[in-house]
């Protein structure tokens, strides 16, 4: 092989597996609180990791506690779900969805996957009786799979 063709195959492998295993440290300061208060103030959210985390690239389902400020719980909201790793300028690699109503102001997300070890964020959009409001939950998903 050519020298410069064997550079380019070691850059090419060196970029792949930077790809492909969450290369960067999340920031130390990172706020991986599970229940925060909307942007607006309009609804207190809850998010429910799995009771076992999730392997990289299975998916796995969450879920969502809905609730006025005051603490009443919030039916009938709509939840659309986005997110990404911010470090890699990537999203999600699925499109996961509220699938049904829970109790209680509860909402089930399936079809959520994580396809590297890293910060991830899961971006929350709600539209329910208070109005529309947004809220983001940061996670990090260790080399074993877990995420906190």
């Amino acid at each position: 092989m050519h020298p410069m063709h064997r550079i380019l195959a070691t850059a090419l492998t060196w970029a792949a597996l930077a790809a492909t295993t969450g290369c960067m440290s999340p920031p130390k300061d990172l706020d991986l609180a599970l229940t925060r208060p909307t942007v607006d103030n309009k609804y207190l959210v809850t998010l429910q990791a799995p009771a076992k985390p999730a392997a990289i690239n299975q998916l796995h389902a969450w879920q969502v506690q809905l609730t006025s400020p005051s603490g009443a719980p919030v039916p009938n909201a709509r939840i659309k779900v986005d997110g990404g790793m911010p470090q890699h300028g990537h999203g999600l690699p699925t499109q996961p969805q509220v699938t049904r109503e829970l109790p209680d102001g509860g909402y089930l997300i399936e079809g959520m996957k994580f396809s590297m070890t890293g910060w991830w964020e899961i971006k929350l959009a709600i539209d329910g009786p208070a109005g529309t409001d947004r809220v983001t939950f940061n996670t990090v998903v260790a080399e074993a799979g877990a995420s906190r």
